[in-house]
């Protein structure tokens, strides 16, 4: 088991390598960090940033209101994929709308958000949880239809109480599915957040990229968007990921 672990991370580290050598070869061919910088000068301005506060302070402002869209949509979203999923009347009522919701362009709905809500916060987490919330009620809704019949009979069988039915039996089966809409959303999410700030937010990785865009500044574009890049990568492997695991372990017998 460690040396496959050893191994994986051996061929990760030489693939990043590989990664920045075709980075630095690519700069050096185009002959202008106005083009494309070198991995350094990135580094450096990441480095600067990081030290003056600047980049902390937009990444930690984003971040908040990645974090408050992701769980406003998985909430909104695992309810109503439960009942769509297990209530046929439901679902056929509200399958129109997750069909249009799924299409409608994420752009307009950030639009339509600023000009009905007003330029605040307010409008920007609800935008993007208004984007995120149809593919959690898919990916949900699937796992509701998916759900044992006969543990449920069995849980009324032995008349569990309703918090410990929906605790014992019903979240456990439900789980790998939550845990399938979180990791697929969290990209979604920030990349949404993204624009919303850029279109109306004084602040943020958006914001600061916006900026950055009209210098011409494409070290500090690249060093945000890796930075940002690596940060969602981190709460994925260190909360994401155990939690898939943690949510599918009953299906191997753990």
């Amino acid at each position: 088991m460690m040396v496959r672990v050893a191994a994986a991370l051996r061929d990760r580290v030489v693939s990043l390598l590989a990664l920045l050598a075709l980075w630095w070869l690519a700069a050096r061919i185009a002959g202008t960090p106005r083009l494309l910088p070198p991995p350094e000068q990135v580094l450096a301005f990441l480095w600067h940033g990081l030290l003056a506060g600047d980049v902390a302070r937009n990444m930690g402002v984003t971040l908040l209101r990645v974090a408050a869209a992701f769980l406003l949509s998985m909430a909104v979203g695992s309810a109503i994929g439960y009942v769509t999923g297990r209530h046929r009347r439901a679902d056929a009522l509200a399958d129109p709308w997750i069909v249009v919701a799924l299409n409608l362009p994420a752009l307009v709905v950030i639009l339509l958000a600023y000009v009905w809500i007003g330029l605040n916060e307010l409008a920007a987490i609800t935008a993007v949880a208004i984007v995120k919330v149809p593919t959690v009620i898919v990916t949900v809704r699937e796992g509701a239809r998916a759900l044992d019949p006969g543990l449920e009979e069995l849980a009324l069988a032995y008349r569990l109480p309703p918090l410990r039915r929906l605790r014992r039996v019903t979240l456990p089966q439900l789980a790998p599915y939550l845990a399938a809409a979180g990791r697929s959303g969290l990209a979604i999410t920030w990349k949404i957040v993204l624009i919303v700030e850029l279109l109306g937010r004084p602040d943020g990785v958006g914001f600061a990229l916006n900026l950055l865009f009209q210098d011409f500044d494409v070290a500090g574009i690249i060093a945000y968007g890796l930075g940002f890049a690596a940060l969602m990568l981190l709460v994925e492997a260190t909360l994401l990921q155990p939690w898939e695991r943690r949510a599918n372990a009953w299906r191997r017998g753990a």
